[in-house]
């Protein structure tokens, strides 16, 4: 099977597509996979690193509004879908995978125009410009959760299968009592676990300097902060400024290198509602306090911290409405009552998805076969 996949821009576009890419991989290591992204987008330098031949074409962001900057991005994507066009024929796929991100605009496009079988995947309840576009001309629509039905065309719902979120092998298979153990975590202990996206959170780390100054030398709690690399230095100074001598039950970070530890040993985890986040949470069924991040696209992290919240699996803060005391309220509604946590503990892990891979690998083969009939 020869597999062409597109998708860039951030993380959350290119980590799920390169998920999908390795469960073909290792499903056959005689299948071919092409990568196309954007030569200047964080995929050109993730996806050779990761193994995978990669390839690029001209694409530009689609702004809602009518500006002189659409004009260019009409022919900038006008541009792409002929050099898509010429990788496709050169390339062969048997099917053509987008995971979003404006690159795959005119990749997908491409394919669909040359009648190769297409899906797109969509992380969020609130599908972004570009896959709500492509929704008209694709085969199969891969959705993570399934609330966003309603956001979608309603000629494309017919299209919309319910498959959930990539979510990496360690997060998976990260065991709780080992992960603990490692922490140096007791029984008895409660660890809290906030951080605000791999880039940081500048609204919860100003929130998060009153709960440190709550919990600081507590020793039935542990807090572990993450601040984002560019953020940590201010963080730190703000620490110095308001005379906090932090305690051993306080870990501030840059960056978290070993998310699954700290993940599977969590009591609660407090953070944005990026899709990736959310899925690795659910899947590993930890109570949450999440908080959207309000510059997003379409603001679509608060669609996906509702959908929890819908569940009982999370409590939601707005960005406008955060500071240290209603993030402490929260925690303390949480943390102090052991039926809401194990409840919100319940209801998290069943929102959970571990077999998304499988369904995204089965759903492609099934389409692979319906269109190679016609």
């Amino acid at each position: 099977m020869r597999v062409l996949i597109t998708g860039g821009g951030t993380g959350g576009h290119i980590n799920p597509a390169l998920a999908i890419a390795q469960k073909v991989r290792n499903e056959n290591p005689s299948n071919e996979i092409l990568y196309v992204g954007t030569k200047e987008g964080l995929e050109s330098e993730l996806v050779p690193k990761a193994g995978f031949d990669f390839k690029y074409v001209t694409a530009k962001y689609l702004r809602r509004k009518i500006s002189f900057e659409n004009v260019k991005t009409l022919f900038a994507s006008i541009k792409g879908v002929m050099e898509a066009a010429k990788i496709i024929n050169e390339f062969k796929p048997d099917i053509v995978v987008g995971t979003g991100g404006y690159v795959c605009g005119p990749v997908v496009l491409a394919a669909s125009l040359k009648k190769i079988p297409t899906m797109i995947h969509e992380q969020n309840v609130f599908p972004g410009i570009t896959n709500k576009m492509l929704s008209k001309f694709v085969d199969v629509i891969g959705i993570s959760f399934a609330e966003a039905e309603r956001y979608f065309p309603e000629e494309a719902r017919k299209k919309l299968v319910l498959v959930g979120n990539p979510v990496r092998k360690d997060i998976l298979t990260a065991d709780r009592r080992k992960s603990r153990t490692k922490l140096n975590l007791r029984p008895d202990v409660t660890l809290i676990y906030s951080f605000g996206g791999s880039g940081g959170q500048l609204s919860l780390n100003e929130a998060i300097i009153d709960v440190i100054k709550k919990y600081n030398g507590q020793k039935n709690i542990k807090i572990i902060h993450v601040t984002g690399k560019k953020l940590f230095a201010s963080f730190m100074d703000e620490i110095k400024k308001e005379n906090i001598i932090l305690e051993n039950n306080i870990e501030i970070l840059d960056y978290m290198y070993d998310a699954a530890t700290a993940l599977s040993a969590s009591d609660i985890v407090i953070g944005s509602a990026g899709a990736i986040t959310i899925a690795e949470i659910t899947v590993t069924g930890v109570p949450s306090i999440l908080i959207p991040k309000t510059y997003t696209a379409e603001n679509h992290q608060e669609y996906n911290a509702r959908a929890l919240e819908k569940e009982g699996a999370s409590r939601v803060i707005l960005e406008r409405d955060l500071d240290g005391s209603a993030l402490i309220k929260e925690i303390e509604e949480i943390i102090d009552n052991k039926n809401v946590l194990k409840t919100m503990s319940l209801n998290s892990k069943r929102m959970g998805n571990t077999d998304v891979e499988n369904k995204i690998y089965e759903s492609m083969l099934n389409l692979i076969k319906l269109k190679t009939r016609k």
